[in-house]
């Protein structure tokens, strides 16, 4: 038996995305090898977090980068160093900001469940714009003496929320650094460098994600002061982070996942096979009466944005719902319920299917699955 059914835990099929409660992604498998090898020897932790930080700096193209135990605790760790700077006294202060900058400026749509990650350093967030859209005067009035930092999460900002670059320029004209959260943004490669060539002080990339390492894993990735300021407020530091433990396996993992991604062959190999399985869903499910099925470019979170020059596709379903007869939320819920259980995204008109979750052979079960569930 395996340890999900010695749990009686039902195992799932995931057509949806890596978010975390549902256990991030499959890692590769050389992702695993690693892990396992890094797990039968002790090593020093800050030694080997300083050797992997500077390679993965390398092959992404930073000037500096980090490992944490997932984005979250990026984030904290970043606005904490934003907070503390070098010194030692101030990172053993924390969450007790007295006497120092403490509030971190966010644009009011970005507002999320991970400002609660800000507020754990003791930072104070300072909402900027309309509940509809943020001019570039919102954010210029909102820069005090105690602007410590401005956070942007991609994920959730629209577009009629000020663009990074336009945040990056009124941020530094005051001497403010900008943290962004691209969690969710990987892939492609890129990703990792993107914000950085746009003036972003620091980055941050989840490790379980598309980048398929461990998933209690993440990236810091920018300046160098700021990075070293991270590392002084993480574990296995004693600063507010020292609870976000990352162990040697994890710091392995997601080095090895990295140096995958940075050959571009391995990158276009793996858009290549979401591509045929995409194709493959659309041919089932093409079929059915009543159904459209088509690939679709693949949205950054909820933005709506391709995050890839080429697009990541995802096979987009919807159907008649007088011909078919079932809604979206009774077409979710019988296909989580269903066996195999399968996760899936909804939209307004129907569902997407992730194909960059999918297992090998998983594609075809998803179509067959969906279609049992259609026409039912």
């Amino acid at each position: 038996m395996s340890i999900y059914q010695k749990l009686g835990v039902k195992k799932r099929i995931n057509a949806a995305a890596n978010g975390t409660s549902i256990g991030g992604s499959i890692m590769l498998p050389e992702v695993v090898a690693a892990m396992q090898e890094a797990g039968r020897s002790h090593v020093s932790i800050p030694e080997l977090l300083e050797k992997a930080g500077d390679r993965i700096a390398q092959l992404a193209g930073v000037d500096a980068c980090t490992i944490t135990n997932g984005a979250a605790a990026g984030v904290a760790v970043s606005v904490a160093a934003c907070l503390t700077g070098s010194s030692n006294a101030r990172v053993h202060q924390l969450p007790d900001t007295a006497g120092m900058k403490d509030e971190v400026i966010v644009q009011r749509m970005q507002i999320n469940f991970y400002e609660l990650m800000i507020r754990l350093t003791g930072a104070r967030i300072v909402p900027v714009g309309l509940a509809n859209r943020t001019y570039p005067w919102h954010l210029e009035a909102a820069f005090t003496p105690q602007t410590a930092a401005v956070v942007h999460f991609p994920a959730y900002s629209p577009p009629t929320d000020l663009p990074i670059d336009r945040v990056v320029e009124l941020a530094h004209a005051r001497g403010v650094p900008v943290i962004v959260d691209a969690a969710a943004e990987f892939p492609p490669f890129s990703i990792l460098s993107h914000y950085w060539k746009l003036g972003a002080d620091l980055t941050i990339v989840s490790g379980g994600k598309g980048l398929r390492g461990p998933q209690s894993s993440g990236l810091i990735l920018g300046r160098k002061s700021l990075v070293e300021a991270c590392v002084m407020s993480g574990s296995p530091n004693h600063g507010v982070g020292r609870p976000m433990k990352v162990g040697k396996e994890e710091i392995a993992g997601l080095l090895t996942a990295v140096e995958l991604w940075s050959n571009p062959e391995f990158e276009g190999k793996m858009l290549d096979c979401w591509r045929r399985r995409a194709g493959s869903m659309i041919e089932i499910l093409a079929r059915v009466p009543g159904v459209r099925a088509r690939t679709g470019d693949s949205p950054s979170a909820s933005t709506g944005l391709a995050v890839h020059p080429d697009g990541l596709p995802f096979t987009l379903v919807d159907w008649d719902a007088e011909e078919i007869g079932k809604s979206v939320g009774q077409v979710m819920e019988e296909l989580w319920e269903g066996d195999p259980s399968i996760i899936v995204a909804g939209t307004p008109s129907g569902i997407l299917l992730n194909p960059a979750t999918l297992e090998p052979g998983e594609a075809e079960i998803v179509a067959r699955r969906v279609t049992g569930v259609l026409i039912a």
